[in-house]
């Protein structure tokens, strides 16, 4: 492929840079004995980190493709990116995801309307590995958010503190932010409402919490919403991957891990105190969940009190 008299005129252009624009990218040094200096660091870690306001002229060609994975989100104006002859337009509250690949690839503003981007290239070890995971491939295309103020947030946070210099506590926190970064826009209905049936997913989880004490069967839970049990059974799973009561008995069993942690409540007042009058019972739906008896999780965690 050959670049176009226009693509040559912002490759020289961009160079000045965008007013306003912020931008770090971490010496190759930084993570180089990740193996033996920081496990976490040999995961997934972020290698450029960038903002660029209306950047016109902003254009990058990769003809040997990026071992990083490149995350863009475009919160105003337009651009594209190409992998192999594939060109995908972008507008506002979109935002993509290039896996790390030898294809080649470029990507640009608009050159009427240029693109606001929030990005960061982020690589490690597991990066093939974390790809097939969440399932991200070359052909994704853009994906439609809503304006992601949590997600900025967050990237700002990432900014902060690499800006801070590369201490191993900086890129720790740093890091750990990318996955919650990231998670804001894979997961979006975990972070925002709107979507009518992963509200009542969540209307019914708030729910549980709230009666954690009582028995409540799945038709209990579906009566609530006028939905039949099985298409309300089958709405919670789609989004939580459970049914609704084995995610009621894992929120009962989550607050005996506190109480049993935190207070001295004898087990047989724990098991009550979340909905069952049977301790025996109790007990074997608790080692059936956490791995030990619920005595020998107050005697493995009371040091931790101390």
């Amino acid at each position: 492929m050959t670049l176009t008299t226009a693509d040559n005129k912002r490759k020289k252009k961009v160079r000045d840079g965008f007013e306003g624009q912020k931008l770090i990218s971490l010496p190759n040094m930084i993570y180089k004995n990740t193996d033996t200096v920081n496990a976490l660091l040999n995961q997934i870690f972020i290698t450029h980190i960038g903002y660029f306001p209306k950047a016109s002229s902003h254009f990058r060609e990769r003809r040997k493709g990026c071992e990083d994975n490149i995350f863009i989100y475009c919160i105003g104006g337009k651009g594209w990116y190409m992998i192999d002859k594939k060109r995908y337009e972008v507008g506002p509250n979109q935002y993509f995801q290039i896996p790390a690949t030898t294809s080649y690839i470029k990507y640009a503003a608009d050159q009427d309307q240029p693109w606001t981007i929030f990005w960061v290239h982020f690589s490690g070890k597991e990066i093939d590995a974390f790809n097939q995971a969440l399932n991200i491939t070359l052909g994704d295309g853009p994906q439609q958010v809503h304006y992601n103020e949590k997600g900025i947030q967050i990237w700002n946070e990432m900014y902060r503190c690499l800006e801070m210099g590369y201490s191993k506590d900086n890129l720790n926190n740093a890091n750990m932010c990318l996955y919650h970064f990231l998670s804001t826009f894979l997961y979006p209905e975990q972070h925002f409402t709107g979507n009518e049936d992963k509200g009542i997913v969540r209307e019914t989880i708030v729910f549980m919490r709230s009666e954690l004490a009582n028995k409540f069967t799945v038709e209990d839970f579906s009566a609530r919403h006028k939905l039949s049990a099985s298409h309300f059974s089958s709405l919670f799973r789609q989004s939580t991957g459970i049914s609704p009561m084995e995610y009621f008995i894992q929120l009962k069993i989550q607050q005996s891990c506190h109480l049993l942690y935190s207070t001295g409540t004898k087990i047989k007042d724990v098991a009550i105190s979340v909905g069952y009058d049977d301790p025996y019972y109790f007990s074997r739906l608790f080692k059936k969940t956490m791995g030990i008896s619920p005595k020998q999780y107050r005697v493995i965690n009371n040091g931790l009190n101390k």
